[in-house]
Order: C-alpha cells, then sequence, then structure tokens
C-alpha cells in the first residue's frame, strides 16, 4: 500500500445574509444542508455520523471531528475515493471544515476548504478540482437559502433522465424549452411562478404558489449520451403534494426534450 503523503486541497468563501446562528442551522443540521445541497443525515455533536445521499442509491457517508457552534464544523468522508472507483485504504479521508466569520451589516462569511491526502495518482488532482468546481453553485443554493427561506423545513425532489446528445446541447434544449434568456428574467414553469437566478448551470426559484429552487446539471455518460437531472427544495405546507405530483411530470418533460438540441450559447 502507497502511503499518503502529497496534499491536496481546495478553499471557496462566500458572504451570504443571516445571523451566525442562522448559518449554523444551514450548514450543521440536517434539514439545513438538504436544503441547499443534497439530502443529508447528520447527528449534531462531535462524533456524530453524517451521510450524504447523492442518488442514483450513491451516498458517502462520515462523522463529525470538530463542532463549535456557530463558528467551525468539521467532518470526515472515508469513503471518497471508492466514489470515483479507487481504493480508500491508500488515501487518507476527504476532511471538510466550515468556518463561519459574522461581518456588518447582518451577514457572515462562509469559507469551505476541503483536503485530503493522496498518493499523488492524477486522478486524485482530478477529483479535487471537480469537487471545488462542484461546490460553486452549491454556494449559490446556501445563499438563496439563507436569503428567502432560513430555517424552513425542506422538501426535495430529484428528477433524471438519459438523452442523446452532449450536456452543452440538454441544458441549451432545457433553456430553450423554458424561455430562459438572462438573470433575474420571470417566468411560468410548469404552472409555477419562477425567477432565474443563473443561466450556466440553469438555477431558478420559484416564488409562488410553492416557493423554492430548482436546479438543473447535465453530465456525459457516453460518447452519444447524457444524463439530465433535477435538484429541487421545495418550502411550505404544498411541498410535499408539489413533489409528489411533480416528480413524474418533470421527469416526462425532460423525456420530452429534442434530441437535437441548438448549441450551447
Amino acid at each position: 500500500m502507497n502511503t499518503p503523503d502529497v496534499p491536496l486541497r481546495f478553499e471557496l468563501s462566500i458572504e451570504v445574509p443571516g445571523t451566525p446562528e442562522q448559518v449554523w442551522d444551514a450548514i450543521a443540521t440536517a434539514n439545513g444542508i438538504s436544503s441547499w445541497m443534497t439530502p443529508t443525515e447528520l447527528e449534531e455533536r462531535e462524533g456524530g455520523r453524517v451521510v450524504f445521499h447523492m442518488g442514483e442509491g450513491v451516498s458517502s457517508p462520515g462523522s463529525i471531528s470538530g463542532w463549535e457552534p456557530p463558528r467551525r464544523l468539521v467532518y470526515e468522508e472515508p469513503e471518497w475515493a471508492a466514489l470515483g472507483g479507487h481504493d480508500p485504504s491508500t488515501v487518507t479521508p476527504m476532511v471538510t471544515e466550515f468556518l463561519v466569520e459574522a461581518t456588518s451589516g447582518g451577514s457572515c462569511v462562509v469559507r469551505v476548504v476541503s483536503s485530503a491526502f493522496g498518493s499523488g495518482a492524477d486522478w486524485e488532482q482530478e477529483f479535487i478540482q471537480e469537487m471545488g468546481q462542484g461546490w460553486a453553485p452549491m454556494f449559490d443554493h446556501l445563499r438563496l437559502y439563507l436569503a428567502h427561506f432560513p430555517g424552513q423545513q425542506v422538501t426535495t425532489m430529484e428528477v433524471d433522465t438519459e438523452l442523446p446528445g452532449t450536456p452543452e446541447q440538454a441544458m441549451a434544449a432545457v433553456r430553450t424549452a423554458l424561455g430562459v434568456e438572462e438573470i433575474g428574467q420571470t417566468l411560468e414553469v410548469r404552472g409555477q411562478a419562477a425567477q432565474v437566478e443563473r443561466v450556466d448551470g440553469l438555477l431558478l426559484r420559484l416564488t409562488h404558489p410553492v416557493p423554492g429552487l430548482l436546479a438543473f446539471y447535465s453530465r456525459g455518460t457516453g460518447k452519444d449520451t447524457c444524463s439530465i437531472w433535477i435538484g429541487g427544495y421545495l418550502f411550505g405546507r404544498d411541498a410535499r403534494p408539489y413533489v409528489e405530483r411533480e416528480t413524474p411530470g418533470w421527469r416526462a418533460w425532460l423525456a420530452g426534450l429534442p434530441a437535437q438540441a441548438p448549441a450551447a450559447r
């Protein structure tokens, strides 16, 4: 077995609205994390168990190794390498640290640092880079959650399908079908009023009648195919009926996208 001795890490930060206590609730509780990242189980204590569910039966278990409310949270995921098809015994766990610092004007700066020590293999650097890229859009979700839905109970929705074409073509088809053109634009989306919060890596904020966020993603799965999926975070008493009703509706909508999409802008 190789001895892990190559430090790999990434660091990101964002200013978000809210008090340190509100931010802590968003990053250190199961409902909070599920409201902007991925469905999560979490025991709120040092040594507590944490499990991130990432769809399609994929999950990453871990444990909390740092617990200092409302300032610092650290958790370790020992099986992160296995998610990429590699032997986890050859590397140390993925360690993620959240730091919360209050600023003036009722906001906080949230900094996340993830690190692992690898064997120096090329796949490790690629894995870290992809993980860092994946965190950036999640921070948009966190900012919007704290701005519009802090402390509310979330109901999550996951919808996916396989399509012919590239991820860029699939996302262009989604934008065209929804009529998305620019940030700040208002739309009607399957009976819901919505506002465009992000165009590339499409993110919509639903405003009425069921408030929440809809994030659209796509990735290649083969030479001529891609997977496209929707991550939904819905709030309010009508959230669960919405998810039960709209999950099959959105799946049919995705499957009905044109096979030959226009070129990505």
